[in-house]
This record gives C-alpha cells, structure tokens and sequence, in this order.
C-alpha cells in the first residue's frame, strides 16, 4: 500500500493535533452570580488571559449564575476536586473553619477602598490565605465587589428605621448578629432566590452592592435603598490545591500572572460598575435612593460597630487587632 507524502503529512498533523488537544488543561470556573457583574467580568477576563498566556495549554470554562453548582455546594465540589476554581464570597469560608475570613462581614470595619486594600494585598491577607491549605484550597486573589447598602420596602434614615424588618441575608452568623444589632430578623436566602423572596414577601429588606442589587432586578420588589457603605462584599478566586500544584511550574506561572492581571481588571471595574449600576436604578424610577446625612451615619455605625467586640471570640481577637492596626481603625473614638 503506497500512501502520498500529502496523506502521510495531514496523518502527522491530525496525529500533532490530537495530542494538543489531549494535553490542553481544562479549569472549569464556577460562580454564581450574573455574567455582567463584577466578578462575572473578572472571571472572563482570567479565562481570556489564561489562554493566551498559557497558549492555548490552559483553557478556562466559566459557569455564571450557579450553572453548576448552588451556594452550599460549590465549596464541597471544590475540594472534591469536581470543579477547579471558584470565586466565593468571603463569608464562606466561615462554615469551612476558617472563622477568621468572617472578619471582612464585620460592619463598618472599613471606611474606604484604600484601608480595604491594605489588608488583600497585604500580609493580614496572605496570612489568611495560607489558613486555607489545610482545607485543600490554594488561594489565588482576592476580588472587589464593593461596598453594600441597605434597601427595604420603607426608607432607612434613622437608626430605628431598621427595627423589626425581615432581612435577606447570605449564611454569615456575623451578617446575623449585624441584622440583630438593629433589631431587624434575619434570613439566610440563597442570592439566586432573593428577588423571588423579596417579591413574595418572605423578606423586605436586604443588604447589596449597587452591581448585584441591579443585575438582579431587586430594584423592582425594594422602594427603598440607602447609600450606607456600612459593609464589605468580596470573593476570594480559590483552586483545588491539588490540581493546581500537580501543573508544570511554568503553566502555573503563566496562570499567576493572568490572575494578577484580573485581579487588577476586576478590583479597578467594581466601583465602576456599582456606580453605574445606581445610576441605572436612580434612571428606572422604580426605587427611591437616599443618601445618609453624616450624623445618620454615624449613627448608624455607632450601633453596629459593637458587633466587633460581640463576634470576636468566633472571629479571633487577634486578627481583628490585625485589622485596626493596618487601618488605623479605633472603635473608641466613635
């Protein structure tokens, strides 16, 4: 049997061919936000600069909006290793043991995006990213959502405001001493099933960044927002530690380095997109926004900025010392 030198080439390229496609790493992505939200921008952008910076070596498969999996699963399929990456928020970590992630839940614990950042990109940080290793987990970033408001279906002005509404709250006991703290009754909701739960009125209130208030529609069931900035929302971008130490050294280079570029994308877009996203709603009609004298503020802080002290034996003392040191943070002086 004769064959071509034309056929005995394309045989060798099907053959090449083949083998790139066998040894193309895949890193399925799952999170469970919308696509168009900070964190669903950012995870794109990382899918994106993983395959070129790997070449085509590494191919990221993002999943939106719980494509995979719920809230309360993706952390177990995580370290079973049936998902790769994830970007959950830092609340979560605190089911998992590592209690010390929950001092970012901690109401008015940060004034502004430069104290914050003093502690991501800083060794308070890295220090509780390395808590993780124990778990199973390698933690990669830490990335910005923004900074969350209150919104009801009645305005929020004064203190007293608060009392006695039913709050949407993600699974933080935190969260739930911080509803409590206002004399408000929280309710731990899945965020795919907020706008559902507000709607039917399970709750009537709840605690968001502007970017997940909008691209959720919750505009359309709360009458209500005011500009509080009392908490923090963020995720932290986690691997199975497994998988990510079982790639060549050099691929995992490249990853770090397309992680360190969405990090800086996705920390660089979120005050953006939350400052649109309220434009968005103030434009609809649908929701009155209002922003908070600075004696209601501090008010505002000054009845919840005990939830610290009430939360530090779970939380740890020392590492919310950590925290006010790095800030410069005192609650005395309020």
């Amino acid at each position: 049997m004769r064959f071509s030198i034309n056929s005995i080439l394309a045989c060798a390229l099907l053959a090449a061919g083949a083998t790139v496609a066998h040894a193309q790493t895949v890193i399925k992505f799952s999170h469970v936000v919308a696509q168009d939200t900070p964190k669903g921008k950012a995870a794109e952008f990382f899918a994106k600069k993983a395959g070129e910076l790997t070449q085509g070596k590494v191919k990221v498969e993002v999943y939106a909006n719980s494509a995979l999996y719920k809230d309360k699963e993706e952390m177990e399929a995580l370290q079973l290793g049936s998902v790769q990456m994830l970007a959950p928020s830092l609340a979560k970590f605190g089911p998992l043991g590592v209690k010390e992630f929950e001092v970012f839940d901690l109401p008015f614990i940060f004034d502004n995006r430069d104290e914050l950042h003093k502690i991501t990109t800083g060794p308070v940080g890295a220090g509780l990213m390395k808590k993780l290793q124990s778990r199973g987990i390698t933690g990669l970033a830490f990335w910005d959502n923004g900074f969350k408001d209150f919104s009801a279906n009645r305005p929020l002005h004064a203190v007293a405001d608060y009392k006695g509404l039913k709050y949407r709250i993600q699974s933080s006991k935190v969260l739930e001493e911080e509803i409590r703290a206002l004399g408000g009754i929280p309710q731990v909701i899945a965020f795919g099933e907020t706008y559902q739960a507000l709607q039917t009125g399970v709750v009537d209130a709840t605690e968001n960044p502007p970017s997940n208030f909008y691209t959720q529609k919750m505009h359309e069931v709360q009458k209500h927002v005011s500009l509080t900035k009392h908490g923090y929302l963020g995720y932290a971008v986690i691997v199975n530690k497994k998988f990510w130490d079982g790639l060549p050294a050099d691929v995992r280079g490249q990853l770090e380095d397309a992680m360190r570029q969405a990090t800086a994308y996705a920390n660089q877009i979120a005050q953006d997109e939350n400052d649109q996203a309220m434009e968005a709603v103030r434009k609809s009609g649908k929701t009155t926004i209002y922003t908070p004298t600075a004696e209601e503020r501090a008010a505002l802080k000054k009845a919840l900025v005990p939830v610290h002290d009430k939360m530090s034996g779970r939380i740890g003392k020392d590492i919310i010392q950590e925290v006010y040191k790095a800030t410069g943070f005192d609650p005395k002086k309020l």
